[in-house]
């Protein structure tokens, strides 16, 4: 019997929307590892008192070849786009963009929010929808229960539960829950590779020790996961998988592109105001004098290149 090889991304802490906005700890992307499947953005915040901080105020920025997902444990956010969509995105739902050709949103914690805490994903479009139009999937999903713990399937499919949220690549997202001492052995898809993301408790993944924050990936080939807490509190956890993304792309800000020249161009148009990425409109910040928009920051003066993901294979020795 093979064993199941077990690689760890540690997380890095960010700004999230400027230098006195709140922090996140990012997983993804990573010199390390840039996507699993086609998952190439993870941002991991909370749980953050707000209530004495500015919490989450993200005034209306761009983006394009991608698909937004929001999930959160606690608090609440106001999700405004260009595509005529408002929302409140509130823990158990996931609210997911897509940005088509090109589209812009503002993300803003309500003002009731005391405690943030949750996770940002994106997903890469592929070559044949990324320029197509704008939209907004909203979904509750049905709490499924397993002995020791339940979870929460908001994309594709596991233990039983089919998101009908609507992904262009073969993808599927989970919040799990472990109650203290419980193990469970998921079946997973052979073709997917998965990430499992510690948001708390202390959890071990196929013999292998994880902290919170730290993301833990799996390679192709593997049909179960097992999962174990050792804890002595319920453990909570994301897990995300896919089949590899091969398309080479060009990852830079909140743009995707193929080319360093698309890059420049959607850099360009946001300055301009170009009607590619319409208007946000119903925006409101924390900060009365703050900014309206998110200008974009200038490029770097060496040419941008597409990323390179290793195979997908696990690599149990680039652990620090």
């Amino acid at each position: 019997m093979s064993v199941t090889k077990v690689e760890i991304i540690t997380s890095r802490e960010v700004p999230l929307g400027g230098p006195r906005a709140m922090s996140v700890h990012r997983t993804l992307p990573q010199r390390q590892r840039s996507l699993i499947g086609a998952w190439c953005f993870l941002d991991h915040y909370g749980p953050n008192d707000v209530s004495v901080s500015s919490g989450m105020d993200v005034a209306p920025h761009p983006h394009t070849g991608l698909q937004t997902v929001s999930w959160l444990f606690q608090g609440a956010i106001t999700h405004h786009d260009s595509g005529g969509n408002h929302a409140v995105v509130v823990p158990g739902e996931v609210n997911l963009m897509t940005s088509g050709a090109g589209i812009c949103h503002s993300e803003v914690s309500t003002t009731d929010t005391k405690v943030l805490h949750g996770v940002q994903l994106w997903t890469v479009l592929p070559e044949s929808n990324r320029d197509g139009p704008r939209r907004f999937d909203h979904h509750a999903p049905e709490r499924i229960s397993f002995d020791g713990g339940s979870a929460l399937v908001f994309l594709g499919s596991l233990l039983g539960y089919t998101s009908p949220v609507p992904t262009f690549t073969p993808l599927v997202g989970a919040e799990l829950s472990l109650l203290p001492g419980a193990s469970i052995s998921i079946e997973v898809d052979p073709a997917f590779e998965h990430g499992l993301l510690i948001d708390a408790g202390s959890i071990v993944l196929e013999g292998i020790s994880l902290a919170p924050t730290e993301l833990a990936y799996t390679g192709i080939g593997e049909q179960r996961l097992n999962i174990h807490n050792n804890g002595s509190e319920t453990a909570r956890m994301i897990l995300i998988g896919g089949e590899p993304f091969t398309e080479p792309i060009i990852m830079w800000w909140n743009f995707i592109g193929r080319s360093f020249e698309e890059i420049e161009r959607y850099r360009a148009q946001w300055q301009a105001g170009d009607k590619r990425f319409g208007q946000t409109l119903g925006y409101i910040g924390h900060q009365p004098q703050g900014p309206t928009w998110l200008p974009a920051p200038g490029l770097p003066n060496a040419r941008i290149t597409p990323r390179t993901n290793p195979a997908p294979i696990a690599r149990p020795e680039l652990r620090i």
